[in-house]
């Protein structure tokens, strides 16, 4: 229903990705750094829970505990998915979504993982945090999880 589903809206948000190679011979000065990845697959009868075992799995590796991730961008295509993630991923629910998720910004289908990092990357910059995980649920049974470091 429209007061617990993301709208589908009209939205864009560009990413460049380049390798530390590029950025140095182009003088760029990097706001982010896509530090690692993991994409799962799950059950698609269990909408939406992808986030959980990609994210254990990317912290896992990366050796960060929950508790040191500042924020989080929770793909938020109902608003039962993300307290069904959060119910298993122990994130402060203060650091989920801070400047609002697509339930109140909207969900821009073909654009949803740039605006997730996109939105990410602007907030940790403006409360001037060093990491962060992005997270998308896909259709099918998929989960992807996103370490997001500012210099």
């Amino acid at each position: 229903t429209a007061g617990n589903a993301s709208g589908i809206t009209d939205g864009a948000a560009a990413v460049l990705v380049a390798s530390e190679r590029a950025v140095s011979e182009l003088g760029l000065e990097p706001a982010a750094y896509l530090s690692d990845w993991e994409v799962v697959g799950v059950d698609p009868r269990i909408m939406g829970i992808g986030p959980v075992p990609a994210t254990r799995a990317l912290l896992e590796r990366n050796r960060v505990a929950f508790e040191a991730v500042e924020s989080v961008e929770l793909n938020e295509a109902f608003a039962s998915q993300v307290v069904a993630c959060l119910r298993e991923l122990p994130f402060d629910p203060e650091r989920v979504n801070p400047d609002g998720g697509a339930i109140a910004i909207g969900h821009p289908i073909g654009c949803t993982g740039a605006r997730i990092v996109t939105t990410l990357v602007h907030g940790m910059a403006s409360r001037g945090e060093r990491l962060g995980v992005a997270t998308l649920c896909v259709s099918g049974g998929l989960g992807l999880a996103a370490l997001i470091e500012r210099p």
